[in-house]
């Protein structure tokens, strides 16, 4: 069910808004965001806002079979995948967050991964991975270390803002991460 888009004042008052994770046990994939854009916080969906390219690379990467519109978050646990952020509050832009918080994020991250057992967090963020995990020379892909007993990989934030990351690299990128998630 697509939603009817946010008019410029629901977005302005969408500040500081948290949208619920989407998360169930022993999932392949918890995606984890760095947090929710207003446009996102005003219609209470990841990565809602026209341009983002998340759902895109789901497809084009083979996590999905279709490009689920945001609306449809709720059923990515039958894709084997969730979602969650490091800050749950909306902001205007990630800049907006602290340091601190994106560290304290790292510690709900642990405690929900511990939780639900997912067998790979993918941080969608290369800046806020390095920052939230105190890992200032970390590279995209695989990460040595884990969280909460799940291997951590990183992946580019897939905002239409990010232009170093075209399409077919984020499907590249996202799609090495689904061939070692879904490996037996």
């Amino acid at each position: 069910m697509r939603r009817k888009r946010p008019t410029v004042e629901e977005v302005k008052q969408a500040r500081g808004k948290k949208i619920g994770d989407v998360i169930a046990p022993d999932l392949r994939v918890l995606f984890c965001g760095i947090n929710p854009g207003l446009y996102s916080g005003a219609v209470g969906f990841h990565f809602a806002r026209p341009g983002n390219r998340f759902w895109r690379a789901l497809l084009d990467s083979g996590f999905t079979d279709r490009i689920l519109d945001p609306s449809e978050q709720a059923v990515l646990p039958e894709y084997g995948c969730g979602l969650t952020n490091l800050v749950a509050r909306a902001t205007a832009v990630a800049a907006e967050i602290s340091a601190d918080e994106l560290r304290r994020g790292r510690g709900n991250l642990k405690r929900k991964v511990g939780k639900y057992k997912p067998r790979f967090v993918a941080v969608l963020g290369i800046g806020a991975y390095r920052t939230a995990f105190e890992m200032p020379k970390a590279e995209l892909g695989p990460q040595a270390e884990t969280v909460g007993g799940s291997r951590l990989w990183v992946l580019p934030n897939p905002s239409g803002l990010n232009a170093r990351y075209q399409p077919p690299l984020l499907a590249e990128l996202f799609g090495n991460l689904r061939e070692e998630a879904y490996r037996k």
